[in-house]
């Protein structure tokens, strides 16, 4: 036997380590089927019961009055002679009487050892039967006897004679239980079939329910593979009530994720246009100034260099609005921080900033993003002001969302914008003036951030300082 005979194989070896698949789980229909299903069940089983029990105490009941008729037929028919002689009707009241074994009886009994049957009770033992008094009727069954199972009412009487004597007779009337439990077994079994006939069609009437229930998570799901294969853009919006908020969260992830796209391009070509013209301070360096010279130029362009990359590549990093989980980050105590750096870097201006925040301001995203938002708008009003700055921050609840809105305003008392100028100032590279250090980049950073938020940004005259107002309108969520 070689090598390759004697020992199993790899492959085989593998097959029999790897762990078993996780099973899958139920769908939608099937969990729904399944506990209708059961729900279905229990319903009718307690259905049947019910009506089963109802019944047979109705049948019971029924019985009990159809003995107690025949016990008021005899005795209406019954006579007594002068002698005290007892004579019993000819006509029976049901022709079972007539037929021995029939299972329905009749029987009399009285004074001085009087005793009647029936012709059906000839024969029969009724030696329980026993006299009552006057008046005094019983319904009693079911009973062992040698006949078998039996029910009967049995009723005492005295029946006065001409010479106004009283014979005293006991009447009883029974039937066997058989009878009884036939009727009730062909209920029974005539209830079996229409419950069970009523819970098939509810369980096919509940799948198709179930299906035509369930469309409109089949039209999200074929939807979703038609915008993974770029068929369409969005899901549509044509659902019930109870799917409009997931397609539309759907939606809002969607274009998250195009803008991130868009704006993770955008700031790589920031990034290049921004390395441009220190780039080419370093090649204009090195081209006209000696050796000797060359060392601190060079830092500082590297350094410029450096603060750009930093700056461009954190703005790529921004993440836009988070649309199934974001963190409510507190909003005053960043913008203490923001206020203290920038009132270090324009102490010479002694600018004053106010705050009007509410005490539950929050921002609902990422720290970054409300870092790059304040601290643009902050720098550009601290940059323009005169000696004053208010930032406005202010929550919107709105009914029926788990998220407040928020308005957000940076206003200065500087020079302001005329009309006719916001819409290039709020462009890329564009600078409200020339003579102000910057790249002009700010404001358009702050657009692409309120943008990925869905929000709004307003730019128009501070009310209060007759300077620039920047207002950010962002929606709730």
């Amino acid at each position: 036997m070689d090598a390759d005979t004697a020992l199993p194989s790899p492959a085989a070896k593998a097959k029999t380590n790897d762990p078993l698949p996780p099973r899958r789980p139920f769908s939608l229909a099937a969990r729904a089927a399944l506990a209708t299903g059961f729900v279905l069940a229990a319903f009718l089983g307690v259905v049947g019961l019910t009506l089963t029990r109802t019944a047979a105490d109705s049948a019971l009941k029924g019985l009990q009055d159809r003995l107690q008729n025949f016990v008021v037929a005899y005795l209406a028919g019954t006579e007594v002679g002068r002698s005290g002689k007892v004579l019993l009707p000819d006509s029976l009241p049901d022709p079972s009487f007539s037929r021995p074994g029939s299972g329905l009886y009749a029987v009399a009994i009285g004074d001085n050892g009087f005793k009647w049957e029936s012709p059906s009770a000839i024969g029969r033992d009724f030696s329980f039967l026993h006299p009552l008094a006057p008046g005094e009727g019983q319904f009693v069954g079911p009973v062992d006897t040698r006949m078998g199972r039996l029910y009967y009412y049995i009723y005492g009487v005295a029946l006065d004679t001409a010479e106004r004597k009283s014979v005293h007779l006991t009447f009883m009337v029974a039937q066997t239980e058989d009878q009884l439990e036939g009727r009730n077994a062909v209920f029974r079994r005539s209830l079996i079939f229409w419950l069970a006939s009523l819970g098939v069609m509810l369980i096919l009437l509940q799948l198709l329910l179930l299906r035509w229930s369930l469309t409109p998570l089949r039209k999200v799901a074929n939807e979703m593979s038609r915008v993974e294969r770029g068929e369409r853009d969005h899901l549509g919006d044509q659902y019930p009530a109870e799917l409009t908020g997931l397609t539309e969260r759907i939606n809002a992830f969607i274009d998250s994720e195009r803008e991130q796209r868009v704006r993770t391009r955008n700031t790589l070509a920031d990034l290049a246009h921004s390395l441009k013209t220190p780039l080419a301070v370093i090649r204009s360096s090195l081209e006209s100034i000696g050796e000797s010279s060359l060392r601190d130029p060079v830092l500082e362009q590297v350094r410029k260099m450096d603060e750009l990359v930093a700056y461009q590549l954190a703005r790529a990093a921004t993440s836009g609005r988070q649309t199934f989980a974001a963190t409510a980050i507190p909003i005053a105590e960043h913008a203490e921080d923001l206020v203290q750096s920038l009132e270090k870097v324009y102490a010479a201006k002694n600018v004053l900033c106010e705050f009007d925040i509410d005490d539950n301001a929050a921002f609902y995203g990422e720290q970054g993003d409300l870092l790059e938002l304040m601290g643009n708008l902050l720098e550009n009003a601290f940059k323009w002001a005169r000696h004053r700055v208010l930032l406005v921050v202010k929550m919107r609840p709105v009914a029926g969302r788990q998220r407040p809105g928020l308005w957000l305003s940076v206003e200065d008392d500087g020079p302001g914008i005329d009309d006719d100028k916001i819409e290039s100032v709020l462009q890329r590279g564009v600078r409200g003036d020339e003579r102000v250090q910057g790249h002009g980049i700010g404001l358009s950073i702050v657009q692409d951030i309120v943008r990925a938020y869905g929000g709004e940004l307003l730019v128009d005259r501070s009310p209060e300082f007759n300077g620039a107002r920047f207002s950010v309108k962002l929606p709730p969520g």
